[in-house]
């Protein structure tokens, strides 16, 4: 009994398919400021497209969608999965001047109940990084923003709190810990949620748009408290001196 069960757990193991991570590195051609690459997931694979960037740049990304339903998101140097942009809440577009030099990922991925049932998504992206407002081409360092704005010593953010929230049915408003990462014109705020989640919410000129929640996103101001509802249970009161800097 004993080597039969062994038997079935070994030709379970080589039955069921890992999820590998693709990871690719992104480069131009000498004298072009952008590129395009094609690509294909299954299921709840995903790919990570990376490449080097200076303070800045004017990095742009577009994708076009081939089959299937991808999205992207994209990420800043030092990112622990924080995006600065979610394409599943903010469409198939994304433009911004960098904020800090590094490595910037492009993660590709199809949406959970998508990945579930397997299905396959082609895309092409078409990504490019051109001199930006600042006249930042190839300098490095940090965006004038950043210099000012130090990170929290071990984190990726610029400032962190606690903010009033409440992410579980019927349970009355607590404390959350939020952290925020500051670029030129928006920010991320990425919240711990009581229940072990985590939640995005994404701030552009000051003003809360879109989260990385597939439920419906609305925000509204109260003194100086962006107040963030997604779907009907999930609650935020974020202060703007977290977003602004005071």
């Amino acid at each position: 009994m004993r080597m039969a069960a062994a038997f079935v757990t070994m030709m379970l193991a080589i039955a069921t398919p890992v999820l590998a991570q693709q990871v690719h590195n992104v480069t131009f051609a000498r004298g072009s400021s952008g590129t395009t690459v094609n690509g294909t997931i299954s299921g709840e694979q995903y790919v990570d497209y990376r490449l080097q960037l200076n303070a800045g740049q004017m990095f742009s990304v577009k994708m076009q969608g081939l089959g299937g339903s991808p999205y992207f998101n994209v990420m800043e140097p030092g990112s622990t999965g924080q995006a600065i942009f979610v394409g599943s809440n903010s469409g198939n577009s994304f433009e911004a001047e960098t904020g800090r030099s590094g490595i910037y990922t492009i993660r590709v991925y199809q949406m959970r109940a998508t990945g579930r049932r397997g299905e396959i998504a082609r895309f092409a992206l078409s990504i490019s990084a051109r001199r930006g407002s600042l006249g930042a081409a190839g300098g490095q360092g940090n965006h004038p923003f950043h210099s000012r704005d130090a990170l929290v010593a071990g984190t990726p953010y610029h400032a962190t709190t606690q903010i009033r929230c409440v992410a579980e049915p019927r349970k009355p408003m607590t404390s959350c810990r939020a952290g925020v990462i500051r670029r030129a014109t928006s920010a991320t705020v990425h919240i711990d949620t009581p229940d072990g989640g985590e939640r995005n919410i994404l701030f552009r000129d000051g003003r809360a748009v879109s989260s990385d929640g597939a439920a419906r996103f609305s925000a509204t101001q109260r003194g100086e408290v962006s107040v963030v509802r997604i779907g009907t249970v999930e609650v935020y009161e974020i202060p703007d001196v977290l977003i602004t800097g005071g």
